[in-house]
């Protein structure tokens, strides 16, 4: 029986190795993380330049296990954009309607891009991981949380948390699986001035809210009078066709321009004539104008 036991350390030494060796692989990660019971509530990885914290439950958090990222050049995309095309002001404000887990949040502060962030989310779930996301990054000067959702009411809301994917947790009903939630929702002016923020301060709007978008913008026309550049979610098939198109002729009083972003192009379009009978892709809106200004200014 003694006799067995180095070739038992041996054996298990072995086994670990490849074990290692599996694990550290794309593939290898993907088995790992989807063979996680539930009784592993989070997880936290180091991502190199910043760790994140999440459920291995999640697809969001499984995609960072596998990947390292979650969409991150989504966000180097369109600071390259907003760069190019002069729309990105020194110092600027960037509220950010969905920030989930954090991931964009931390990907947008570690950029420097603004000066400061206002990250709201109303799914308690995804705040607490948001919460922790951003103090283990060291990021709690230059973000502001807040756990509600962004609407065109003040008060309380159904919210429907998705049991897979908490990132297609959302206002609107989308599965009989959806376990609903009770939870504040107010205008975005209100947001803003909870976070003792001023309207003139905020550079850029991200909002990724799963089909509340038109409730979500027409609580902040002040900013959308401004032009401040908006980057959304568009999504047809949550609001219809009908309503689809109310949205765009209501976004088209504010701002000519936009950039449609689909899976494999980015397409220049004026915001009268985005798709409404797509299913659903991204949209930057910005106002031409402020490059013009800015070009005649150095000039």
């Amino acid at each position: 029986m003694f006799a067995n036991k180095p070739f038992g350390r041996h054996w298990r030494r072995l086994r670990d190795r490849v074990a290692r060796r599996m694990f550290n692989t794309r593939l290898g990660r993907e088995v790992l993380i989807h063979g996680i019971g539930p009784r592993v509530l989070t997880m936290t990885v180091d991502c190199g330049d910043h760790v994140m914290s999440f459920s291995p439950s999640d697809y969001i958090g499984r995609k960072v296990f596998r990947k390292g990222n979650f969409d991150r050049d989504h966000v180097d995309r369109l600071l390259s954009i907003l760069r190019d095309r002069q729309l990105l002001g020194p110092q600027t404000t960037l509220l950010e309607l969905g920030g989930n887990i954090g991931t964009q949040t931390v990907y947008f502060a570690l950029s420097k891009a603004f000066g400061h962030i206002v990250s709201v989310e109303p799914d308690p779930r995804n705040f607490e991981l948001l919460r922790l996301n951003i103090e283990q990054n060291r990021l709690t000067d230059s973000v502001t949380l807040l756990n509600c959702a962004a609407g065109d009411t003040d008060g309380q809301i159904d919210f429907f948390q998705h049991r897979d994917n908490h990132g297609k947790s959302s206002m609107i009903r989308q599965s009989s699986k959806d376990h609903c939630i009770v939870v504040a929702v107010k205008p975005v002016e209100a947001i803003l001035q909870e976070a003792q923020v001023r309207c003139e301060e905020i550079g850029l709007v991200w909002m990724d809210i799963e089909g509340y978008e038109p409730q979500a913008c027409r609580s902040m026309e002040v900013l959308l009078a401004r032009r401040v550049p908006v980057y959304l979610e568009f999504s047809p098939a949550f609001y219809g066709q009908g309503r689809t198109a109310d949205f765009v002729k209501y976004l088209a009083k504010f701002y000519e321009d936009c950039l449609i972003f689909r899976e494999e192009s980015i397409e220049a379009s004026k915001v009268a004539t985005i798709p409404v009978n797509e299913r659903q892709f991204d949209l930057l809106l910005f106002d031409a104008a402020i490059k013009e200004v800015t070009a005649d200014r150095d000039a």
